[in-house]
């Protein structure tokens, strides 16, 4: 990976205006598309398979009057009147035509009708006018809305408005955002020291995220989207693509300042950190994705959604960034003797550095570090077992809306549970006595413990299902409502029993605590296959079992204390004014995608720690110097980015929407204990307890999980490979104990343009010499360069470079033909279409080649010839001159040993020499003992890696 993306580094930088002319055009045409089609967020949550959904889904089949959105205009009387009185009534009256009137209204219920049921409360102080829309929420345009608030204006009582089509669903962006962003720039600059660096995260960030918000919003004209879902990803992205950018833009200045080339200490700078960023924001993205498994839609949204800013974050900053590098160029070199030179020659200075100081101090009292930091985040950590999570209702609006208005009028003169009540569904198919038993189940319900009110059962058109309207005594985020809920389910049992009608609780508040109890249910297997995923891709970095075990551990505690903080504000009320909060229950969404998103940037800081740690020690052998010097060498970039990551989300607290606050409160503390606490205080202290053995690997698990490199070491291999082949000059091949697999063989060989090589060899080891040079099969040791492209670093480049033919022609079907056989080489290795024409003239030219070196053409001259039905030595030329239609700089030919004799090779070799459109370099397989060519440079190899090379008499 370091190298694919070493290679893609170098292209964004040397091609950089095209490359930030198509992210400038990406961004464009997300934003266009986005508002042009117009997509709007929808706050309508549900969960497929459970009951509350399973009941809604069939109201809107057999009783659609009732299913759909409604909504609630809450008239309050002036002080020291009644909604009785006449005046009052007769504006109840206008309220009540208004709104009949309104487009998209489908009934109106007033307070007084004939089937009104508790519509005015006990003081007479506040009445309710039921309104039922057509359609689902999601269905109901902004002008509806508007309308129905709009028919307050007609009378001249106080008028508010209550239902889920009066949520706030507005993406809004408020000062704190942009200040938290400031806030990271500020950071970038003092870490950087200059302004022409310290820009560029920003930039790739901001247009990362506008793609990001654009798609989502042109998402939203087709799915439902939470709101929460584009401001998500917005927080997210902001955080990990300004994070990401600082990565390796840090990692490009301090090469630059050790001299490097900017060119190269781009690509080098992709490569290396580039590759800790993909693999840190893989891991969020497959926790991000898992939140799919969950089985709830809108939290799939927004999961994909973060997802998608993350790896947009990425591609942002292996391509976009290093073309900014690229206009910059070495403008970005830091003057000798600035801050920025010093910490990239550390000699330079005798002062340590704060990061040395810090990582001294920690080393110094590792048992005592270790035990104050498990006890002080186990600490933070025990609200979080009081975590109480819910779905946000009308209270969760912001101070001042009309729903949030209507939601506390209505509380007060009602009782909580009004405002948000429960909807009981009644299967009626099998009774003979609806309305008696109507009544009768009415009185069941009403003895369940929790309920204030049932309002009477109400039969749908067709007398296939009923229902009732149910208020708990308790608010609809009240935990008691939550067994009201479970008590009205049992009691139904009973019912069914008793009536033989079926009963289920259904409704928005139902909903709410159905999604919630699911989530609730998910997170301890989340956590764990988070945790389980952490540890064995950490282990394949690191090829340690302490490290990946400690970094879970760290995780866990990060988390949970993230957790118990956001407990402590949001639902204990520690401090909420302070943050314009209100107490309440926790999101419930919200520890899912806390886990999910601290999990890869946990990861993130532990692998640029860490790594720099196995570096060291893997050249020095010293645990404490290896701890300390990778410390160093990684704290500054890991605190910055940090730093960028704890504004970026606590700036989305003061004054973010009522769903964004707690997971912005919980990442923001995550980030920081994270960061500061667990990765630069817990981490350092427990290696330096952990010493030789924190590197201890079994060699079972080195040889089952894959090397992920993302320190870049197969990249710094690579760069080596590719300065000696630099100094190879113009030969083609140069293989230097290129080591063949499955053998003990090497091969050592020099190669100019227009040579041809005789391997003298076993036919199986010459066809795996064949398949090495070829990219095919990968050494075993050594190195090579074939046609410029290096082994084992460039083995697809080589594939395209080196052509294998087997000249004896064994496998060739017998019905293929000349005609066939070379229209078909065309298409698919020089890329033109099967056109007769081309293939005829070449066979043509074919056929005048064999002329000329005084062979009979016959049968070769005709298309249709099947190449099966030729003689072994004209089989053998027309398999050898199609070869030549690759056009490649190296062709291995063989064949068996018995098919061909030396002069016929002789003459194959000609064949393909007067083919070539360039000089080529001609590998032969050659039995052992069989007569050397004239002119060719023999290699003789054996499986005892006998290894002689001569020319040839």
């Amino acid at each position: 990976m370091a190298t694919l993306l070493y290679r893609l580094g170098r292209f964004s930088y040397r091609r950089a205006r095209l490359v930030i002319v198509a992210w400038l055009l990406a961004f464009a045409a997300a934003i266009g598309g986005g508002l042009a089609l117009g997509g709007q967020t929808d706050e309508t949550f549900s969960i497929p398979g459970t009951e509350s959904q399973v009941a809604l889904d069939q109201l809107d089949a057999l009783f659609p009057a009732v299913s759909g959105a409604s909504a609630q205009a809450v008239v309050v009387a002036p002080e020291g009147a009644s909604v009785t009185d006449a005046g009052i009534r007769d504006d109840i009256d206008t309220l009540e035509r208004a709104l009949v009137g309104v487009d998209g209204v489908d009934s109106v219920l007033g307070p007084f009708d004939e089937f009104a049921d508790g519509q005015v409360s006990d003081d007479e102080t506040v009445a309710i006018v039921r309104v039922q829309l057509d359609g689902a929420s999601s269905d109901i345009s902004e002008e509806t809305i508007a309308a129905l608030v709009a028919t307050a204006e007609t009378v001249d009582v106080r008028v508010e408005f209550a239902g889920q089509v009066f949520q706030d669903t507005t993406v809004g962006l408020t000062i704190s955002e942009v200040l938290g962003v400031l806030f990271a720039g500020a950071v970038l600059i003092i870490t950087f020291g200059s302004l022409r660096a310290a820009w560029m995260p920003l930039a790739t960030a901001i247009i990362g995220v506008g793609i990001v918000v654009g798609a989502i919003l042109g998402l939203a004209a087709f799915l439902p989207v939470s709101s929460s879902a584009p401001l998500l990803a917005v927080m997210i992205g902001l955080a990990v693509g300004i994070d990401y950018a600082l990565f390796i833009l840090s990692r490009h200045r301090g090469q630059l300042a050790r001299g490097m080339h900017p060119a190269e200490s781009a690509a080098v700078a992709v490569g290396t950190a580039g590759s800790a960023v993909v693999f840190a924001g893989a891991t969020v993205i497959i926790a991000l994705l898992g939140l799919l498994v969950v089985g709830v839609p809108f939290l799939s949204v927004m999961g994909v959604g973060a997802a998608f800013a993350v790896l947009i974050a990425i591609a942002a900053a292996v391509t976009l960034l290093p073309a900014l590098l690229g206009v910059a160029g070495a403008k970005l070199v830091p003057r000798e003797g600035s801050r920025a030179w010093k910490r990239a020659h550390p000699d330079a200075s005798t002062a340590p550095t704060m990061g040395r100081r810090w990582v001294r101090g920690v080393m110094k009292r590792p048992v005592l570090t270790s035990i104050s930091v498990v006890a002080v985040l186990g600490v933070l950590s025990i609200p979080a077992f009081s975590l109480d999570l819910n779905l946000p209702d009308g209270g969760s609006e912001p101070a001042g809306s009309t729903q949030r208005e209507a939601y506390d009028i209505i509380a007060d003169a009602f009782g909580p549970g009004t405002a948000g009540p429960l909807l009981v569904t009644l299967d009626i198919t099998q009774t003979t006595d609806i309305l008696d038993d109507l009544e009768a189940v009415r009185a069941e319900l009403e003895q369940v413990e929790g309920v204030a009110s049932v309002s009477p059962g109400i039969p749908s058109p067709g007398l296939e299902t009923a229902i009732f309207q149910v208020a708990p005594e308790t608010a609809p985020d009240d935990p008691a409502t939550k067994l009201v809920v479970a008590e009205l389910r049992a009691a139904g049992d009973a019912i069914e029993a008793e009536f033989g009608t079926p009963l289920a609780v259904t409704g928005v508040t139902a909903v709410g605590i159905d999604i919630s109890t699911r989530l609730t249910a998910a997170l301890v297997p989340f956590g764990l296959v988070v945790v389980g995923l952490s540890v064995v891709l950490l282990m394949a970095v690191f090829r340690s079992v302490l490290v990946p075990v400690k970094a879970a551990l760290g995780f866990l505690l990060s988390v949970g204390s993230a957790m118990g903080v956001t407990v402590a504000v949001f639902q204990w009320g520690w401090g909420a004014e302070l943050l314009h909060a209100e107490p309440g229950p926790i999101l419930s969404f919200m520890p899912i995608i806390l886990m999910a998103v601290l999990f890869g940037l946990a990861m993130d800081y532990e692998v640029f720690l860490v790594s720099g740690m196995r570096e060291e020690f893997v050249r020095t052998g010293e645990p404490r110097r290896s701890i300390e010097d990778g410390f160093a060498n990684g704290a500054r970039v890991v605190t910055a980015a940090a730093l960028i990551m704890f504004f970026v989300f606590a700036a989305f607290v003061p004054e973010g929407s009522g769903l964004i606050k707690p997971i912005a409160l919980s990442l923001a503390v995550g980030i920081a204990i994270d960061a500061f606490v667990v990765r630069m205080t817990l981490g350092p202290a427990l290696m330096a307890l952990f010493g030789r053995a924190a590197w201890w690997f079994p060699r079972s698990l080195d040889r089952t999980l894959p090397d992920l490199d993302v320190e870049g070491e197969k990249l710094r291999h690579h760069r080596d490979h590719r300065a000696w082949a630099a100094e190879q000059g113009d030969a083609v091949i140069v293989a230097d104990r290129l080591g063949l697999a499955g053998t003990d063989a090497e091969l050592t060989l020099v190669a100019a343009p227009g040579q041809r090589i005789d391997v003298v060899a076993d036919g199986p080891l010459r066809r795996l010499v064949g398949a090495t040079l070829a990219g095919y099969l990968p050494p075993r040791s050594g190195r090579a360069v074939v046609a410029d492209a290096v082994l084992p670093s460039e083995a697809g480049r080589a594939s395209r470079r080196v052509t294998l033919v087997d000249v004896s022609g064994d496998r060739l079907a017998p019905t293929v033909t000349i005609a066939a056989l070379v229209s078909e080489r065309i298409a698919l290795a020089a890329g033109y279409p099967r056109g007769l024409r081309r293939t005829r003239r070449w066979i043509a030219r074919l056929a005048a080649a064999l002329t000329a070196l005084g062979v009979d053409p016959l049968g070769v001259a005709d298309p249709e010839t099947a190449v099966a039905t030729l003689d072994s030595r004209r089989r053998a030329l027309v398999l050898a001159a199609v070869s030549t239609l690759d056009a490649t700089p190296v062709i291995v030919l063989d064949h068996r040993d018995d098919a061909l004799s030396a002069d016929d090779i002789a003459l194959l070799d000609a064949l393909v020499q007067r083919l070539a459109p360039a000089p080529v370099v001609r590998l032969w397989g050659r039995e052992p003992g069989s007569p050397a060519a004239a002119g060719a440079v023999s290699v003789q190899l054996d499986s005892a890696s006998a290894l002689t090379e001569r020319s040839g008499a």
